[in-house]
């Protein structure tokens, strides 16, 4: 199981991961955006959906587990290695 953090802006134009990045201490940072509110959870609820799909698992693999209502979230990934996760979200997109 992987966890990354993921630092989120709600209420954007459209969904879409901005940047991938490695952090000092060797963690992986990834910045999105969605276009749900932060109501209800529905901007977390987009963000693990984004995130399933860029990395092509099931909705169901991915979940936010720290941060619900904060825009820095810890995300959890099932099934991956860190380094997967980070290989995925780098590769190029079709």
């Amino acid at each position: 199981m992987a966890r990354i953090t993921v630092q989120l802006t709600p209420r954007a134009a459209r969904d879409e991961l901005m940047a991938v990045e490695v952090t000092e201490r060797g963690a992986l940072l990834v910045r999105a955006r969605v276009a749900a509110p932060p109501v209800d959870g529905k901007a977390n609820a987009a963000l693990e959906l984004l995130l399933a799909r860029a990395l092509d698992v099931a909705p169901s693999r991915v979940e936010v587990v720290g941060g619900a209502t904060a825009r820095r979230k810890l995300v959890e990934v099932d099934g991956l290695t860190l380094e997967e996760v980070g290989a995925r979200l780098r590769a190029p997109r079709r």
